[in-house]
């Protein structure tokens, strides 16, 4: 009886070749920034070398949490608290506010992944949990802080529109939702743009990364499209409690404390 023969994956050896490839790839950011006059030169090496150190850790702690379900769960949790963290800062709303942050991030994260693990369609291991975890984690903390900083823009640039509403008679989160509603939209355009355009103007990172690993082209199109839907749902959901949480004043930048909510 013939063994079976184990997919080959075409994703990138670690070996000198990859290094030098990296190597060549920040010299030439770095090229570019300083002859368009950038400025980004000192960033770009900076992001480069955590990155590198980052993923290097991270592989390994993940190589170790994926043999076990309580890792994997783990490993999730942290992925979820740093995620809720970083949006906290960029939104740069007080740290005694991060409850609330963590409230959107989980309100759009949470509902995805247990549909999509509950159901089996993606298995509740740590070969699992973890990519997909990470996937929806990572975007809803996006949408999270693009949802914050755009409202906040938009309070702070339109303020005379919201005490205006106020002397309507409006109460302040009726009035902010008011002001900060539209800017729901733009928060999320990146996410519906990049469903919409996905195989025609992008090919995404689970489709390539079920490529990379041996998985067929039709395995890597049920891949991504169910991440790209999970994704679009995980956002909403996010964007809609964040903005409920803005208008109600639960999340306020730091630098607008003293004068909303009103």
């Amino acid at each position: 009886m013939t063994a079976p023969v184990a997919a080959a994956t075409t994703a990138p050896a670690p070996d000198w070749r990859l290094a030098a490839v990296l190597v060549a790839l920040v010299v030439v950011a770095v090229l570019a920034s300083r002859i368009g006059g950038l400025g980004v030169e000192r960033d770009q090496l900076v992001a480069a070398s955590r990155a590198v150190v980052q993923l290097a850790v991270v592989s390994l702690v993940i190589a170790a949490a994926l043999g076990s379900l309580a890792w994997s769960l783990a490993f999730v949790a942290l992925m979820f608290v740093v995620a809720s963290f970083t949006s906290t800062g960029r939104i740069r709303a007080p740290r005694a506010q991060l409850p609330w942050v963590m409230l959107a991030i989980a309100a759009g994260a949470v509902p995805v992944l247990v549909l999509i693990l509950g159901s089996g369609v993606v298995p509740f291991n740590g070969p699992g949990i973890v990519p997909i975890a990470g996937i929806v984690i990572g975007n809803t903390m996006t949408a999270a802080t693009l949802t914050g900083r755009r409202a906040y823009d938009e309070i702070t640039g339109s303020f005379g529109s919201y005490e205006a509403a106020l002397a309507l008679g409006l109460s302040s989160p009726a009035a902010a939702y008011e002001v900060i509603a539209p800017t729901a939209r733009e928060a999320l355009v990146p996410g519906l743009d990049q469903t919409r355009t996905v195989g025609l103007v992008t090919l995404p990172g689970a489709f390539i990364g079920v490529l990379l690993g041996g998985g067929t082209a039709l395995e890597a199109g049920a891949a991504q499209i169910l991440v790209l839907l999970g994704l679009m749902a995980g956002q909403a959901l996010t964007a809609s409690v964040l903005l409920r949480l803005v208008a109600r004043g639960r999340v306020v930048r730091a630098d607008l404390a003293d004068r909303y909510p009103r």
